[in-house]
């Protein structure tokens, strides 16, 4: 990781992100009472931040929590200049406490294929449309599957609904046509999904365990994975890895990735 993908702004003031502190007081760090948001940059420069900063806004007006986006954007643009034209990313958060953070982070390599385990989850009614803090169960799903020798998890309501992977949009191919979990099974609202929803032919339909069996090819989108295939569900390998559906929508979310930014 380069120089500049080790930097930190608190408040506006910006340091080394592994000498930045907080007050171990802060119910962020104790109760993860908070939200978050992470920006790519391609080449130093931020895709969809409106989009990030706006669902930010509305993930702390619904745990009744103010925060300045104004500040947070002045805080992101601080954070690009001293970056330059790399492939990072920028991770903002907003604590019960009051602080602002800002975190450069490297971009996790998600090129290869991976594997899906099923981890059973019941979505918190309270929290919907809410990207908070509060991700320790997100993070155990993931380390759930990794015990079954899977990369990722794949959650699943205890009535057998697939949903989404714990920090990624779930798709898949049934009978040639490409579908994606609609947002009322109480998914999260993708940024990377709502772009592909409308820049590709996908319709939104929930799907049960047993059309696993049925799928011929699947991709988990997300900010940090674009559009990365799936080579397994739940001990199934998929037919096609990538599928043409899958490499379509890598290649339609880069495009419109490059148009935004060239805009």
């Amino acid at each position: 990781m380069s120089r500049g993908q080790n930097l930190a702004c608190l408040d506006g003031v910006v340091g080394d992100a592994e000498e930045t502190v907080i007050p171990v007081t802060d119910a962020g760090l104790l109760r993860g009472d908070g939200v978050f948001e992470v920006v790519r940059l391609y080449e130093g420069r931020p895709f969809a931040l409106d989009d990030h900063l706006v669902r930010m806004g509305e993930s702390a007006a619904r745990l009744r929590l103010e925060i300045d986006l104004d500040a947070f954007r002045r805080d992101t643009e601080t954070l690009l200049g001293l970056v330059g034209p790399s492939d990072a990313m920028i991770r903002l958060v907003a604590t019960r406490g009051g602080r602002r953070i800002g975190l450069v982070e490297p971009v996790p390599d998600r090129s290869e294929p991976v594997k899906l385990a099923l981890v059973e989850y019941a979505p918190l009614r309270t929290l919907d449309g809410v990207k908070s803090l509060s991700y320790a169960a997100n993070m155990l799903a993931t380390r759930l599957a990794v015990e079954r020798d899977a990369h990722e998890a794949l959650l699943v309501t205890p009535h057998g609904r697939l949903l989404e992977g714990p920090t990624s949009s779930f798709f898949y191919v049934l009978g040639g046509e490409l579908f994606t979990p609609p947002i009322s099974d109480h998914i999260l609202d993708s940024i990377t999904r709502r772009r592909l929803v409308a820049a590709i032919d996908v319709q939104e339909r929930s799907a049960s365990v047993d059309e696993i069996a049925d799928m011929s090819e699947a991709f988990l989108a997300g900010t940090t994975r674009e559009a990365q295939p799936v080579s397994e569900i739940e001990g199934r390998p998929l037919p096609e890895i990538p599928g043409p559906q899958t490499v379509a929508a890598g290649e339609a979310f880069r495009a419109l990735v490059a148009r935004e930014l060239a805009s």
